[in-house]
């Protein structure tokens, strides 16, 4: 039996010989050309797993023909997954089957690979053939009809492909997933041209990347946005091989912001067009919203403090915080927690652990949720204190909103039922529409929570602007008398950039 132990002998022998290989490299400057086989007989014939072709070169079989994708994945870290389980001292023998070639993560059912033939100088690393399924018939009888191909989806139970590796209680990522609203499929919205490029996986894979192959490619039934959609399984320049990168405000290039950024102003044109669809982005960039036409406020000038430079990630920082849960009483390791249920503040258990799925109703309070996300990456002291900033701030806007609700009411009591000063359907663009516009904006998902985290001070500045032109145009005064000009002046003289 193979252990981890005599692997870790044989990696250092593998990095001695790649050593003096590179050194020598350069006196063959005559060979242009050397014929060779493509493939070596594979250690496992049973299941026809093929695994390196060269592991001093980490130069895959499948990587002599489609070199641009060998290329692209020897940067990534399935390419090093066996010497990272190593070095991290941490690692067992039960550990090495998502560490290598195997049956893990692909269509294999039996036992294969380094499962069966325990070669860990053939079947070391996450290869190819972890995720596309054995090779030997492709490469040595039918090329053409038997390519390996992928599977994205992560199946019913969540234990198929990405999902066979990526998860327990050390890297739960396909749990904390499922329970995200990510794994959820909104079937009108996945079976409308116009909304599948967000509700249905093989939409937003295409968009993201048109040549993508995979085995739920043509299939009617629509596929959740899996870990393939947003991570690409041969490499990218971005963190954590993304499709989009991470690290930009530029809202045409950010990742999350592919989909969180829709309808983010009214739209008369549409029956639903007098409420924000996905408006994150644009929020905290300062954009949502409707702008008064003789307010002082215009887009771009608030910026939400989130979305300064000082927050690298935007979304990210928040919405993906990972940390190891504990036993409240013995300290014991429990499970890690991903950050890919993306939810910002959490609900917890007794251990601290996010709750999977999450409940609606959980306090708002250090002990029912956990708020990492805010102290992880330096930006609020204690938890306690971005507690009381978010209670402060969604405690005004709500005042503020209810206000608007209250003055929009007296204009049109209907609201937003057809007839009146606000009605969807009629295609005259009304203040009060806009300003319902911005109510929605405020409550958006259900409470002021969200938008009073993405942007507190912009939702304040438009319920103040819609109250004065609510005001200004209809004569209903909020019930909350404010001196408009002097509060929006404070606002955009403070976060103008």
């Amino acid at each position: 039996m193979i252990t981890l132990h005599h692997m870790q002998r044989r990696l250092l022998q593998l990095a001695v010989f790649g050593t003096v290989v590179a050194g020598l490299a350069c006196t063959e400057e005559t060979v242009v050309f050397r014929d060779r086989e493509l493939f070596n007989p594979p250690p496992d014939q049973a299941n026809g797993f093929l695994g390196y072709f060269d592991p001093d070169l980490k130069l895959t079989t499948c990587g002599n023909c489609h070199v641009g994708v060998q290329t692209r994945w020897v940067n990534t870290a399935h390419a090093s997954a066996l010497a990272d389980l190593i070095s991290s001292g941490s690692g067992q023998d039960f550990c090495v089957g998502c560490h290598s070639v195997s049956d893990l993560g692909n269509s294999i059912d039996p036992p294969g690979g380094f499962n069966v033939m325990a070669d860990s100088v053939t079947y070391g690393d996450v290869q190819c053939e972890s995720c596309h399924g054995p090779g030997f018939q492709h490469v040595s009888v039918d090329p053409g009809a038997s390519q390996p191909i992928a599977g994205a989806d992560l199946g019913a139970n969540i234990d198929q492909n990405c999902a066979e590796c990526h998860s327990g209680d050390h890297h739960p990522f396909a749990e904390d997933w499922a329970a995200s609203g990510h794994a959820a499929v909104v079937g009108f919205a996945a079976g409308r041209e116009s909304c599948e490029g967000c509700h249905r996986g093989q939409a937003a894979l295409a968009r993201f990347d048109p040549d993508a192959t995979y085995l739920e490619q043509n299939s009617a039934t629509h596929m959740p946005t899996t870990c393939s959609v947003c991570h690409d399984p041969h490499g990218s320049n971005n963190t954590a091989q993304l499709r989009r990168p991470i690290e930009t405000s530029d809202p045409t290039q950010h990742l999350c912001a592919q989909c969180h950024d829709r309808r983010t102003a009214p739209d008369p044109n549409s029956s639903h067009g007098l409420e924000p669809h996905s408006p994150e982005t644009a929020l905290i960039l300062g954009d949502a919203g409707w702008f008064p036409p003789n307010a002082i406020i215009n887009q771009g000038d608030i910026i939400g403090t989130h979305g300064t430079e000082s927050n690298a990630q935007l979304c990210a920082t928040c919405h993906v915080t990972s940390f190891a849960v504990t036993d409240a009483v013995t300290g014991d390791f429990q499970f890690n927690a991903t950050g890919h249920l993306f939810a910002a503040i959490p609900c917890i258990d007794a251990n601290g652990g996010p709750l999977r799925p999450q409940p609606d109703d959980c306090e708002l309070t250090t002990t029912a949720r956990t708020f990492r996300g805010c102290t992880a990456a330096g930006c609020h002291g204690t938890e306690a204190v971005a507690r009381g900033l978010l209670l402060l701030a969604s405690g005004n806007n709500q005042t503020l909103a209810d206000d608007l609700l209250a003055q929009l009411t007296v204009v049109d009591p209907n609201l937003e039922d057809a007839g009146g000063e606000i009605d969807a359907t009629n295609p005259t663009f009304t203040v009060a529409e806009g300003a319902i516009f911005n109510y929605h904006l405020a409550l958006h998902g259900g409470s002021p929570l969200g938008s009073s985290t993405h942007n507190p001070f912009l939702v304040e500045a438009l319920l103040i602007a819609s109250q004065q032109a609510v005001e200004d145009t209809y004569g209903v005064a909020p019930s909350t008398p404010i001196d408009y000009d002097a509060r929006l002046q404070a606002l955009t003289r403070r976060f103008n950039r």
